[in-house]
């Protein structure tokens, strides 16, 4: 009642067909980069530059901010007399 029923037949039939000519897939040529002395000291150089531009950003940053709180407290002071 519970056994399973087998096929006639004693082995399965292909679940697909084979070929003759298989396709192989086609690789397309990979763009060679050459990093060259120049390129990596334009880039080490820049990167020197842009730092020490930010870093000049952030000292007048500074400056300016320390300046307002100089002034600031002047003008408080002067507004009390």
């Amino acid at each position: 009642m519970f056994l399973p029923k087998y096929p006639d037949s004693p082995t399965p039939p292909p679940a697909h067909a084979h070929t003759v000519a298989d396709h192989v897939p086609v690789r397309r040529p990979v763009p060679q980069i050459s990093v060259t002395t120049g390129a990596v000291a334009a880039v080490l150089v820049g990167g020197v530059v842009l730092t020490a531009l930010l870093a000049a950003v952030a000292v007048t940053a500074v400056s300016v901010a320390v300046a307002a709180v100089v002034l600031r407290s002047l003008l408080r002071d002067q507004d009390r007399r």
